[in-house]
């Protein structure tokens, strides 16, 4: 059973309302502080409290620290060192956590010019970001590591006064962080900011999400009070059971670019991985070009290995799948007598009736040339001797 976490930024996202969101959900903030201890930051502790955003009631959370930051700014290697020391961070909430960290120096080495080893993080490098990623990696792992998806999210507008001065929003770092992620330029204000967007590119698979049975939604409250929209992160986990899984799927492309040949040899592989069926159509693509329309049809247990044949052996660049369903005849095969041999039939059923009857076209073929007379007289005297 695959467990499912679906993030919908309606108000943005941050570090603190992903804590918040997965606090919702049943986290227990003390269990998010025991793994956290083991970092070597100043003193620090959640204080978790409700809030309400538009008549929307979820968790809000902050980190509060003891006395003031003594060391706000921090290189990544200074970073890695803490999470890599934390005796109490399980490995893949370090791994998650560090990826996180990296994805973000990475954003700032390229807005500013400069290496990863030359950047040293402000706001992020704060005891409270520490704890908000190494935090977010944490949820994960309490949650039972779900598989995470996000919808777009809202970037906002605007302009916002942060440690190298005067900024747009999005800023640079969090615009670099969600290339080549689908987003919403929408809303007035910091929606996402840069903790929260690169946790949305290193965690998540951002898009639809797969069909899923939801049994737990939370809401992580943010701070601020928008008058467009709810400043929260709702989070819904849930499951897939196996038998969406492995339902029935189309898998297609299209191709421009490909012979007949090579046409033929892919319907063939397609059928021997595992295809249930297999079919090229004619299809006019962009600028008018004709083309075909190579598709299967595949249990969701094999769909990957089809999938693997058309990025391998095809010309396609890409391939597309969806869900479907069908409803099958029942089906059997009964032998009849013919004046040249026995011809098996195979029988369509639905409740114990005969729908449809079709003789198999090898045999038929087999008795045709073997008595020198025509497939289509064999085929016919098979279905005769079917007919009560």
């Amino acid at each position: 059973m695959r467990r499912i976490l679906y993030l919908e930024p309606v108000g943005g996202i941050a570090g603190d309302m992903f804590l918040a969101a997965g606090i919702d959900l049943g986290v227990s903030p003390d269990a998010i502080a025991q793994a956290l201890s083991g970092l070597n930051v100043p003193g620090w502790k959640l204080a978790v409290s409700r809030a309400v955003r538009h008549a929307i009631s979820g968790t809000h959370l902050d980190v509060v620290l003891d006395a003031k930051e003594a060391h706000p700014h921090r290189a990544y290697a200074d970073i890695r060192q803490l999470i890599e020391a934390a005796p109490t961070l399980p490995e893949r909430a370090k791994a998650r956590a560090l990826a996180v960290f990296r994805a973000i120096g990475e954003a700032e080495a390229k807005v500013h010019g400069v290496s990863i080893d030359e950047i040293h993080f402000h706001e992020v490098g704060a005891v409270d970001s520490i704890v908000d990623i190494c935090g977010a990696a944490v949820v994960l792992e309490l949650l039972g590591d779900p598989e995470v998806h996000a919808a777009p999210p809202p970037l906002g507008s605007g302009t916002i006064r942060v440690a190298h001065g005067q900024m747009p929003i999005p800023v640079p770092a969090t615009l670099e962080l969600l290339r080549d992620v689908p987003v919403r330029f929408e809303g007035v204000g910091e929606l996402t900011t840069p903790t929260g967007a690169a946790l949305l590119k290193v965690l998540t698979k951002i898009g639809h999400p797969p069909d899923f049975i939801v049994e737990k939604v939370g809401y992580g409250v943010g701070t601020k009070d928008f008058r467009d929209r709810p400043n929260v992160l709702r989070a819904s986990l849930g499951r897939v059971e196996t038998q969406a899984t492995e339902g029935l799927w189309v898998v297609e492309a299209n191709l421009d670019d490909a012979t007949p040949q090579l046409l033929a040899h892919l319907v063939e592989r397609l059928l021997e991985v595992g295809a249930k069926d297999a079919w090229v159509a004619p299809v006019v693509m962009k600028k008018g070009r004709p083309a075909h329309l190579l598709g299967a049809l595949v249990e969701g247990g094999l769909r990957e290995a089809v999938v693997d044949v058309l990025l391998r052996e095809s010309t396609s660049l890409g391939v597309r799948y969806h869900r479907v369903e069908r409803h099958a005849l029942e089906r059997d095969f009964v032998e009849v007598d013919t004046p040249w041999g026995k011809v098996r039939v195979k029988r369509g059923l639905r409740d114990g009736r005969v729908l449809n009857a079709h003789p198999e076209f090898d045999d038929c073929v087999r008795l045709a040339r073997a008595a020198g007379v025509p497939v289509k007289q064999v085929m016919a005297a098979a279905m005769a001797a079917l007919t009560p």
